[in-house]
């Protein structure tokens, strides 16, 4: 008889943050990898399958994946930067790409390979699996880039957009930013109506259900963060501002107001 062929032990894989979305990572990754993670919180709590260790420990695996907010990216980049070995992958999953990126490249040492990355989904989103779900994926230097996005796409099923920092933020800076937005103003109007609904208003709510409990970090890196975002809420309050003018020149010229009064 030929003996089993012993099966390849699975590559480690570090997560330098380990708040909603590292863990969200952990879980759907942990198949396909050992993996360690780390938080500087001191109540940070595991996950089913995943070591806890200290950073330099975490950095040194071959693939690091950076789940911290966009405004911490520049310490914990030069935090990670001395433990990295060559050859490694390093990925951030911020909601913005172009700050992102040129912090990466320019606080990584030049032999590893780096990729910009934006999951547009979140825990709540991703609540019923990610198959199916959207990812951004901006290869920014080393020949990773392609396999990365392979693999996102074949194991974990993932809908992979490849694109530049630059094009992420202009679209996500309507997309996601505005969102957000409406979502805020939503949020401080409550409380919403629950029966005399619309199917279309019942949508939005769901909408603002999916981002009402993100953490500030990650409105603040959509709203201020992405150089694209200001533009596009000027624009958008702009055009509120002359449709509500509209409204109110409508009322004052309506005919039957007089023969009403």
């Amino acid at each position: 008889m030929t003996p089993a062929r012993a099966q390849a032990p699975r590559p480690f894989l570090g997560i330098v943050g380990f708040g909603a979305f590292g863990r969200l990572a952990a879980r759907h990754l942990a198949g396909s990898f050992r993996i360690l993670a780390f938080d500087p919180a001191p109540a940070a709590r595991s996950e089913p399958g995943v070591v806890l260790a200290d950073l330099p420990r975490v950095a040194s695996c071959p693939v690091v994946v950076l789940a911290v907010p966009v405004g911490r990216l520049r310490e914990t980049v030069a935090q990670v930067a001395p433990h990295l070995r060559p050859g490694a992958l390093v990925l951030d999953v911020g909601s913005v790409k172009m700050e992102p990126a040129r912090i990466m490249a320019e606080g990584l040492p030049p032999f590893v390979d780096v990729v910009a990355t934006h999951p547009l989904f979140g825990p709540a989103s991703a609540r019923d699996g990610i198959a199916g779900l959207k990812i951004a994926v901006c290869p920014l230097r080393g020949r990773s880039g392609r396999r990365a996005a392979a693999f996102l796409r074949r194991a974990l099923g993932l809908d992979v957009i490849l694109t530049t920092p630059e094009a992420h933020d202009r679209e996500a800076a309507l997309a996601q930013g505005l969102t957000h937005l409406i979502a805020r103003v939503l949020v401080r109007m409550e409380p919403l109506p629950h029966r005399i609904t619309t199917r279309s208003f019942e949508l939005i709510r769901e909408a603002v259900g999916l981002v009402r409990h993100d953490a500030p970090e990650v409105f603040d890196a959509i709203t201020r963060a992405n150089p694209y975002a200001a533009e596009v809420r000027r624009t958008f309050f702009a055009l509120a501002a002359a449709l509500d003018a509209e409204l109110g020149t409508a009322r004052e010229e309506d005919p039957t107001r007089k023969a009403r009064g």
